[in-house]
């Protein structure tokens, strides 16, 4: 398919580089709110089966720091079953709009029962009575099925008053092992950095296109 086109945008410079790769994931993601893309947080995240069969699905980073990349979904999900049995994730950030993508590549943590606990408090009430309402990657008979469940929920939990944490849902830190910045460019001679965990610290290592 001719569908090709050059990417012209500015390189990245490996001497300009933080010690660290948050800094500049940061910089990054900042650039991509101000630029007012769609869904800026959203990531492709990629697990494996215990078999060896991959999957992946893309879902909203809602925090991040120094202890990982944050997503919460349901422990009983694919994923969440997938990434309790094989911790091995690898996490894409699809920033095709500025040429960009961020890969992070590490292992998947469950969070502390406190930290869920907060971000559900936070979360929009119809939300909160979804999380209890879908039985996420699980084979449904139909649409009505779903929403009179979810219409059960909210007859039991009316809009102001405490909808718990389901017990078997909550969030995911990915501890990064390696985070690569890609950055297109003209005649696909893209920019391709990556940095690379050593101990305590991080090696950068710039990768052929």
């Amino acid at each position: 398919m001719a569908m090709r086109r050059q990417y012209r945008n500015e390189g990245i410079d490996e001497t300009a580089l933080p010690p660290a790769p948050l800094p500049l994931f940061r910089r990054w993601l900042a650039e991509v709110v101000a630029a007012d893309l769609p869904e800026p947080n959203a990531m492709v995240v990629s697990s494996a089966a215990p078999d060896g069969q991959p999957s992946s699905r893309t879902v909203l980073l809602k925090e991040y720091g120094e202890d990982g990349f944050v997503f919460y979904t349901n422990y009983e999900s694919r994923k969440g079953r997938e990434l309790t049995a094989n911790p091995a994730v690898a996490l894409l950030f699809p920033w095709h709009a500025l040429d960009r993508q961020v890969i992070v590549c590490g292992t998947a943590e469950r969070v502390p029962a406190a930290r869920t606990e907060a971000y559900f408090r936070s979360r929009p009430y119809g939300s909160r009575i979804g999380a209890w309402a879908s039985e996420q990657s699980s084979v449904i008979a139909s649409r009505e099925d779903l929403e009179k469940r979810y219409a059960e929920l909210e007859a039991r939990h009316p809009e102001g008053t405490e909808v718990p944490v389901p017990p078997f849902w909550g969030g995911f830190a990915v501890v990064p092992d390696t985070v690569e910045f890609w950055q297109g460019r003209e005649n696909r001679l893209h920019d391709r950095l990556r940095y690379r965990r050593e101990g305590g610290l991080w090696a950068v290592e710039r990768l052929s296109p």
